[in-house]
């Protein structure tokens, strides 16, 4: 009988990866390096930039965080590579993951990864509103970082299993953030 093949061999780019998860305390130098990414890429898609924005982790004050700085980057449409994808790469980033509604590239050091959606689309506002709810909620980013913490201690075969493994508490946190809010 043979192994079930693994659903990540058609979305990245290079195959899995095998990777310390390191967690940090909240660096205010992460907002600076974001700016600095924010440039890059602005001077490499000019218009075509359609939002662009700090997201994930490091994007929280008081958050701890792997020191890798997540980017939502918004074009037209993220099925269109052509539009988008030469320029980054010339810029210098590399493409790693190729999924629908979503692509990412990153720094060759991977310390950037570049989250690229189609404006206005799930991908978009799901990240936005976690990361606009965590900057807001303490209670809910101190349950996350710990969550985090606690994960990172384990041995992961890959990044992307650190990341699923934190899908139950983000969900539970989403489920709070997309709430309608409650008549008082």
């Amino acid at each position: 009988m043979s192994a079930s093949p693994d659903p990540l061999d058609g979305v990245l780019i290079g195959g899995r990866e095998k990777r310390d998860i390191v967690i940090v305390d909240h660096d205010p130098r992460w907002a600076e390096r974001y700016e600095h990414e924010r440039s890059r890429i602005v001077a490499a898609l000019g218009d075509r930039v359609l939002g662009l924005e700090h997201i994930g982790s490091t994007s929280v004050p008081g958050l701890a965080a792997k020191p890798i700085i997540d980017i939502d980057l918004s074009v037209v449409d993220v099925e269109d590579e052509d539009a988008f994808v030469p320029d980054l790469v010339a810029a210098g980033y590399v493409l790693r993951v190729r999924e629908p509604e979503h692509r990412m590239l990153r720094t060759p050091e991977r310390d950037v990864n570049l989250h690229v959606c189609t404006v206005g689309s799930d991908w978009e506002r799901r990240h936005l509103v976690f990361r606009d709810w965590l900057r807001t909620h303490p209670d809910d980013r101190d349950r996350y970082k710990a969550v985090k913490r606690e994960l990172s201690l384990r041995d992961w075969d890959d990044t992307n299993d650190y990341a699923d493994a934190k899908s139950d508490v983000v969900a539970d946190i989403m489920s709070r953030a997309t709430a309608p809010p409650r008549d008082v």
